[in-house]
């Protein structure tokens, strides 16, 4: 049941006999969620060392866009102060 509970989210329904319309929409799913880097990772072996590189580049590309998105959200506010006053 564990294994299938991965997959009952990820369900798209075939409207009007339109399967590639279906099949764009399942593949942007799976995609947005990881699933299909995750199967074309697993297709080879990862050595112990290649994963934690992988991993710490991830992370570190996580930490990246989750500060550069709050210095945006930060500039971006409507009511903030001027930090130049007088100028």
């Amino acid at each position: 049941m564990a294994a299938h509970a991965r997959f009952v989210a990820r369900t798209v329904m075939v409207r009007g006999g339109d399967v590639e319309a279906a099949a764009r929409g399942l593949n942007r799913i799976l995609s947005t969620d990881g699933i299909v880097d995750e199967v074309k990772r697993r297709r080879y072996y990862e050595k112990p060392c290649r994963k934690r590189i992988r991993e710490n580049y991830e992370n570190c590309r996580r930490i990246y866009n989750t500060e550069m998105a709050r210095k945006l959200a930060f500039l971006m506010r409507a009511n903030r102060q001027d930090p130049w006053l007088g100028c």
